[in-house]
């Protein structure tokens, strides 16, 4: 019996499991709705599907690297304990691997690929199965360099905060300083020419109408506005600020101390932006950093 898109559609309702599975389930049961369910159960796909709807906001972040390509990827459990479940971490290794090999474009990409004779959705439904929470790969990025950069790594926590920086005409060691910088203050761009400009002109009228509030001469008003500016700049661009090893001198100042060129960076910190509890990850690097 040929299997239609509205069967997979029903199916995937029935039971919460991926596409894929569903196509699979209805044809090994020859588009029977009742054992495709079952066929999902006993594979231990329909109770990981069960599990769809709950928080997984815990987890870890992995980064691992082979010549001039890295990746950092996040892989979601609902419990920080099943995080440091040891079948846990041999999936997430096994995912990083396959993505480091294999660089799909997105999640959805990769979870139709094949790992080890079946997808990668598949593999990571059994895996569900077998730890009993929601598991889910959240998010990752696939970075090349070229010859003569280097891949700077750092976890902190064991992964709760994972960042991968490139550098160009330095060495591993300076790149994952700017890595453990990077882990504590956060910074969103490298620099400030990738600050758009209707970013930096809804700052200015913020700070303009700020000062014009505090009762400031107008003046003046422009003077500090562009003092303020330069501040909003600090606070949000990697190079500009004050780095955490040695405060009295910026990160770029470093870097070019070094030697080097910041290419760019990617930070993940487990469960950023979903409901999850509040800790202050950026206090912790920092101290652990200074020490």
């Amino acid at each position: 019996m040929a299997v239609t898109a509205q069967m997979v559609k029903e199916l995937r309702e029935k039971t919460g499991a991926g596409m894929m599975d569903c196509k699979k389930a209805l044809t090994e049961t020859d588009g029977d709705m009742d054992k495709a369910i079952d066929y999902l159960r006993e594979k231990g796909i329909a109770k990981a599907a069960k599990k769809a709807d709950r928080i997984a906001a815990e987890g870890t972040t992995l980064i691992q690297t082979d010549g001039n390509t890295a990746v950092i990827l996040e892989v979601n459990s609902e419990t920080d304990f099943v995080a440091k479940n040891e079948g846990f971490k041999q999936l997430v290794n096994e995912l990083a691997q396959h993505l480091l090999t294999q660089k799909p474009a997105s999640v959805e990409e990769a979870l139709t690929q094949n790992i080890n004779g079946t997808t990668v959705e598949e593999h990571i439904n059994s895996a569900i199965a077998k730890i009993g929470e929601k598991i889910s790969l959240r998010r990752f990025q696939v970075l090349e360099k070229e010859d003569g950069d280097a891949f700077g790594a750092y976890l902190h926590m064991g992964g709760r905060i994972g960042v991968v920086t490139v550098l160009g005409g330095t060495d591993e060691e300076t790149a994952k300083d700017v890595a453990m910088h990077v882990a504590a203050v956060n910074p969103r761009y490298v620099s400030r020419d990738q600050v758009s400009q209707e970013e930096a002109d809804r700052e200015r009228e913020v700070l303009t109408q700020q000062a014009l509030n505090e009762g400031k001469p107008a003046n003046i008003v422009e003077k500090m506005v562009e003092g303020r500016l330069g501040k909003f700049f600090e606070d949000i661009c990697l190079l500009d600020q004050a780095f955490v090893k040695d405060p009295d001198q910026k990160v770029g100042k470093y870097v070019q101390s070094k030697g080097g060129t910041v290419k760019g960076f990617v930070r993940y910190e487990v469960g950023e932006g979903m409901e999850k509890r509040q800790e202050n990850f950026a206090e912790e690097v920092m101290n652990q950093i200074k020490k």
